[in-house]
């Protein structure tokens, strides 16, 4: 796995409400930029006031969507998705966004960002057949099929009587016929933010998307509240009081560096990690290199806080994404020489500081180092802009079992010897949260991959347990 040594991506949601413009094309815009949160499948659900019309595969947006799909995706209002699985196979039947019909005939689509930690109790809450909830193959089914059940209620109050009874990390959009809506949990783990365009509006996990389409970020949605776009333009409700813990990981790799998160950008707030890094873990050395991409910002603010030179050292292979296409035991041997080569007329000779922005297996780390020294390295110093991760996430990053972190038994000096590095240098976890603590005063960050302290308790549920016992679970 190429990238086994960082965070597997979020999701991505993006949804549009904007009468007279072509809103799959802006969808599918929002997507591309979206595109580093997952890689696996992509879709979209778009209404012209009286249906909806799902459209969704295996691939990535570019894949997916064509000129000609597009054109039959008429309406004015659509959400769309851009999915890594974390909960449910990566198969076509869990990509998103999935469809429900209520008891009333409507249609209910909904994308999710973020996993649920009790899936299982509420797949045994759901109404109706058995064969009903047998359908439900991942947690945005569940959802899905909750509110599908309450057939009653409205889709707006339907959403705020389910969304308390969902533990875990979540944002949504789910739309009808009519409406686009937006969610994001009590705890806003996962980003989610609305924008004005000129004739609508726009609800997207990054502003990175908004920015693509031309929507200007009025607000992010806050955690325990539902947002709702229609005709009668922008309005909110709370369901529940807000205990803010956003991924410190959306800082560290998840988003895009021209994102804001918080009212921080994140390329800055990179920098800042970057330079507190330089101070915290200092070394002799001739040339700092990022390991691309999101560890670029970083080097840059370690070389500018040190006084060592900034250059590039290893070159991506930007088109190798994500493939369905197993490769052959040659190339698992070339191994990360498939998305990474040195510049070796750059490095040979120098002692280096390789700035990354985590290590999760080890693997990865490893062959870089390895790599770097047949290209003539002198020495290489390992600086990682995050604390060691020692703790699986619940929250939608596909971090492994215990058993499989590098450092969730091993010391600093050990990782550094696992991975051949002439020495390791960590980031603390005071400065890091220093770093990434939003702009409009002091909020709660998740970082229980680095601490074991869970703001959403796991231990109660079956998957919890495996994964904090270091087995891995079967979803």
């Amino acid at each position: 796995m190429l990238d086994a040594d960082h965070p597997r991506e979020a999701c991505g949601v993006f949804g549009v409400w904007a009468p007279g413009e072509p809103v799959a094309n802006l969808v599918f815009y929002g997507l591309y930029a979206l595109q580093h949160r997952g890689q696996e499948s992509a879709g979209m659900a778009v209404s012209d006031g009286h249906g909806v019309l799902v459209y969704k595969d295996m691939g990535l947006v570019s894949q997916v969507f064509d000129e000609p799909t597009l054109a039959t995706l008429q309406g004015h209002l659509a959400i769309g998705h851009t999915r890594y699985s974390t909960t449910g196979g990566s198969r076509w039947e869990n990509a998103q966004p999935v469809f429900k019909t209520n008891a009333a005939g409507g249609g209910i689509a909904l994308a999710h960002n973020g996993n649920l930690t009790n899936t299982a109790a509420l797949a045994a809450e759901l109404r109706g057949p058995a064969a009903a909830r047998a359908r439900a193959t991942s947690d945005t089914d569940v959802v899905a099929e909750l509110l599908a059940s309450e057939a009653d209620l409205s889709l707006e109050e339907a959403i705020v009587r389910t969304m308390p009874r969902l533990e875990g990390a979540f944002s949504l959009l789910v739309m009808d016929e009519r409406t686009v809506y937006g969610a994001r949990d009590p705890h806003g783990v996962r980003p989610l933010c609305v924008g004005k365009l000129p004739g609508g509006w726009v609800i997207a996990s990054e502003t990175a998307a908004l920015d693509i389409v031309g929507a200007a970020l009025v607000r992010e949605v806050d955690p325990g509240e539902v947002v709702a776009i229609d005709e009668q333009g922008l309005r909110s409700r709370r369901f529940a009081p807000a205990t803010p813990h956003l991924c410190v990981f959306e800082h560290v790799y998840l988003a895009r560096a021209d994102s804001t998160l918080a009212g921080r950008n994140v390329h800055q707030v990179r920098r800042a990690l970057g330079a507190a890094l330089a101070r915290e873990a200092p070394v002799d050395a001739d040339l700092v290199i990022p390991v691309p991409d999101t560890a670029m910002s970083a080097a840059g603010g370690y070389a500018e806080a040190s006084g060592i030179p900034y250059g590039e050292g290893l070159m991506k292979n930007r088109y190798v994404g994500r493939t369905f296409i197993q490769p052959s035991q040659t190339m698992r041997q070339l191994g990360i020489r498939i998305k990474l080569n040195p510049l070796r007329e750059a490095i040979a000779g120098r002692r280096l500081v390789v700035v990354d922005d985590s290590i999760v297996r080890g693997n990865t780390t490893k062959a870089i180092v390895r790599m770097l020294r047949e290209a003539g390295a002198l020495q290489v110093h390992v600086r990682i802009t995050s604390p060691p991760v020692r703790w699986p996430c619940f929250y939608g990053i596909d971090f492994p079992t215990r058993d499989e972190l590098v450092a969730s038994d091993r010391v600093t000096d050990e990782v550094a010897r696992h991975i051949g590095a002439d020495s390791l240098g960590y980031l603390s976890l005071a400065a890091l949260t220093n770093a990434a603590s939003p702009a409009t005063g002091p909020r709660g960050l998740c970082t229980a991959c680095f601490t074991g302290d869970y703001p959403i308790p796991v231990d109660s549920h079956p998957q919890g347990k495996a994964l904090l016992e270091g087995v891995a679970p079967l979803l």
